[in-house]
């Protein structure tokens, strides 16, 4: 005597363009970018803050670009 198969039925898949992405597929990557970007930003808060004199200068232009923005 043969046991009956069980089928799974899977709900039918979205139409393209149709994607929804969870909350935090979008959060998590837009917090760690905006992290890394205020670490730039003030690297005196950083404790490897002595670097190339090039990069602290175009970093300082970068905030007084900022710090005109309305």
């Amino acid at each position: 005597m043969s046991a009956p198969t069980l089928t799974r039925h899977r709900p039918a898949a979205p139409a393209r363009g149709d994607i929804r992405l969870p909350w935090w597929a979008l959060a998590l990557p837009t917090l760690a970018f905006i992290t890394l970007l205020v670490l730039i930003l003030n690297p005196s808060d950083a404790q490897a803050a002595t670097g190339d004199p090039a990069i602290t200068h175009l970093v300082e232009r970068v905030q007084q670009l900022l710090a005109r923005l309305p």
